[in-house]
């Protein structure tokens, strides 16, 4: 004789074959709830898009944005920019080239050491922001800015006495090949001075790491910074740095006589 199963027993209908009934959410997604839940998503959205647009601004200037960039990093850069030049000597003939120009206040101070100083940035907000600055020293004829890439620099071999490069050539597209065309345009036993805030190897490196891959900037180390000079085809490398504030400058020379 069979069991018999009380009514309601869930083992009654596995017995049958029946499946067991689904359960019923008891919140389920109603169109209304996407709605309430929109302005949040937009909110987050614009958050991130204003993050990126901010970020991009400190590679290449591009907008209104961009501009006060420009003008803050005048400010900014001012003191870095001080200590890296008191490593050199600016001889008063001098024609110097700044490389990443950015706002124009490196190519100001140098105009006020040098004899000719040019500056070349390949965003056109930071030139514009630069000729701005130096509107004056331009209408004199001591001062020339001009658009360009250090990839590819509008000047004819050994122009130079010194180039500059301030907060900007851990954004170069091709490092040791950027620096072969600077090296181009140096004169022989010209002088490179590469002047920055910040770098590996400094004091709590590790809380850059972040802000530097956010800006897509390359984090170099002090030996880095020496390969590379080096590998360009630089000599007597100098570096020098504060590791608590994080600042490094790197000299380099253009060998007089180049080997064939």
């Amino acid at each position: 004789m069979e069991p018999r199963m009380a009514p309601g027993d869930p083992s009654q209908n596995q017995a049958r074959g029946d499946e067991a009934s689904p359960e019923t959410d008891p919140h389920p997604l109603r169109p209304t709830d996407m709605l309430h839940a929109f302005p949040r998503l937009a909110t987050i959205a614009l958050t991130i898009v204003a993050i990126l647009i901010v970020v991009s601004q400190c590679r290449k200037p591009w907008s209104p944005v961009g501009r006060g960039f420009a003008w803050l990093m005048n400010r900014t850069h001012a003191a870095v920019t001080q200590w890296g030049l008191d490593h050199v000597t600016v001889g008063p003939g001098d024609t110097i080239l700044d490389v990443g120009c950015g706002g124009g206040q490196t190519v100001r101070t140098l105009a006020g050491m040098g004899r000719m100083v040019h500056g070349v940035d390949y965003s056109p907000v930071s030139v514009a922001a630069a000729m701005k600055k130096n509107a004056d020293l331009i209408a004199d004829g001591r001062v020339q800015i001009r658009q360009a890439s250090v990839s590819q620099l509008p000047f004819p071999d050994g122009t130079f006495d010194m180039v500059t490069a301030v907060e900007t050539h851990y954004f170069w597209p091709d490092p040791v090949n950027d620096f072969k065309e600077v090296l181009r345009v140096l004169k022989p036993g010209g002088t490179l001075l590469v002047i920055a805030e910040t770098h590996k190897d400094q004091a709590l490196g590790a809380l850059m790491i972040l802000p530097m891959l956010l800006v897509r900037a390359r984090y170099l180390s002090v030996e880095e910074h020496r390969e590379m000079l080096a590998a360009a085809g630089f000599t007597d490398i100098q570096i020098d740095r504060i590791p608590l504030k994080g600042w490094i400058c790197a000299v380099g020379k253009r060998p007089v006589a180049q080997a064939a």
